[in-house]
């Protein structure tokens, strides 16, 4: 299903306000509006990534590139930041300067879960079905707004690297909750003062950050420096200590309501969610399309495996899509 085509891949970028906070959209494909009933060019089919913590849109760049090529240009590729994510333009705050106020919590979990039912259904059209593919936390929000929101048209769910239940049990759980949860505000003051590097300096800080990597995608770069925002910062660890407090217990029964419609995608060396969380929901659900990786992919696989996981999902979809 892969385009040899090497013309350059339409990619559209807004920065919108979507439940009254900063939100960052990368649209791949011609089209930019797909919320008309009337229009008679509408797609059949969205695949809308649903990204991990950080949220931050610039991450899945070559992702949804590289999805929208393996998929012949025939299909819509977007991405939709987390609320607070990512650092607004110029002239443009992180919250909207409104008296309504949209959504209580909007940068917690629940509010993110929210967020992004919010944009589908101001965004497109509800005859458009859908393919989520989901990152990390991103797994656990899909599969709470498939709970939330039953019209939704969900062809299929893909959760790479889900981290679905008791993140504060695993290995990278026990060592970062405490941060999270206890000292999170006293890495504010060091972001502050780092923000005020020029870029160039931050971008070589980032690089220094990375250096262990053999190939490092080059957007994942500029995309760090937002991490230098004391604001997108704090919104991030903020997001990131109720995950460590609220996912807990694997929503066993909307997964059973829903097995049919999903993909699960578990690493082999993962410390968000350890190989034993794989043995146990492969058993819990053995009819379920549950997968172990077998190419040593890492949890943050968009830092240096981007187009390899695109090229793995339009394989797997592959029967899906012929049946449309």
């Amino acid at each position: 299903m892969r385009s040899g085509s090497e013309e350059p891949v339409p990619l559209h970028e807004e920065f919108i306000y979507c439940c009254g906070a900063a939100t960052h959209v990368l649209k791949c494909g011609p089209w930019k509006d797909l919320s008309k009933d009337e229009s008679k060019n509408l797609p059949r089919l969205l695949f809308m990534i649903i990204p991990g913590n950080p949220g931050l849109a610039g991450y899945y760049r070559t992702f949804i590139q590289a999805l929208y090529c393996g998929l012949n240009q025939q299909y819509p590729v977007w991405v939709v930041s987390h609320a607070g994510h990512c650092k607004p333009p110029s002239g443009m705050e992180m919250i909207e300067d409104t008296d309504i106020k949209e959504l209580e919590d909007v940068f917690g979990l629940n509010g993110q879960v929210e967020h992004k039912l919010n944009f589908l259904r101001k965004n497109v059209s509800k005859d458009i079905k859908l393919v989520l593919i989901a990152h990390s936390i991103g797994c656990y929000i899909t599969l709470e707004m498939m709970k939330r929101a039953t019209e939704l048209q969900v062809l299929r769910s893909v959760l790479l690297f889900p981290t679905i239940e008791r993140m504060a049990q695993s290995p990278q759980g026990k060592l970062m909750t405490p941060l999270l949860c206890k000292l999170r505000y006293a890495l504010y003051m060091p972001v502050y003062l780092l923000s005020f590097l020029p870029e160039g300096v931050k971008a070589s800080l980032v690089r220094f950050a990375l250096r262990g990597m053999k190939t490092c995608d080059e957007s994942s770069i500029t995309t760090s420096i937002n991490l230098f925002s004391v604001d997108c910062i704090a919104n991030i660890l903020y997001m990131a200590s109720q995950e460590m407090m609220k996912v807990v217990e694997r929503d066993s029964t909307t997964i059973k309501k829903n097995l049919k419609k999903l993909i699960f995608y578990y690493g082999t060396g993962d410390s968000w969610c350890p190989q034993h969380y794989y043995d146990e929901i492969k058993m819990d659900f053995p009819d379920g399309d549950i997968r172990l990786c077998e190419k040593g992919l890492r949890h943050a696989f968009v830092l240096d495996a981007s187009k390899e996981m695109a090229a793995m999902i339009t394989d797997w979809l592959q029967d899906d899509l012929t049946k449309l």
